[in-house]
């Protein structure tokens, strides 16, 4: 592991990153807001299903 070209790759990520704007902020958010809203319906349609099943749910 060469820890110096390692470092510098790293600041030069850094110095290219930029601040989003508020709209792609907004969008980001959405998107990630909607992905943790999906996986939140399937885990409780899959424990809905499992429950009403005799003999397989708690």
């Amino acid at each position: 592991m060469k820890v110096p070209y390692d470092l510098n790759s790293y600041v030069r990520v850094l110095k290219l990153a930029s601040t989003p704007s508020t709209g792609e902020f907004l969008q980001v958010s959405k998107i990630a807001g909607a992905g943790i809203i999906l996986v939140g319906v399937i885990g409780f349609l899959i424990f809905a299903v499992m429950s009403l099943l005799p003999g397989v749910g708690a």
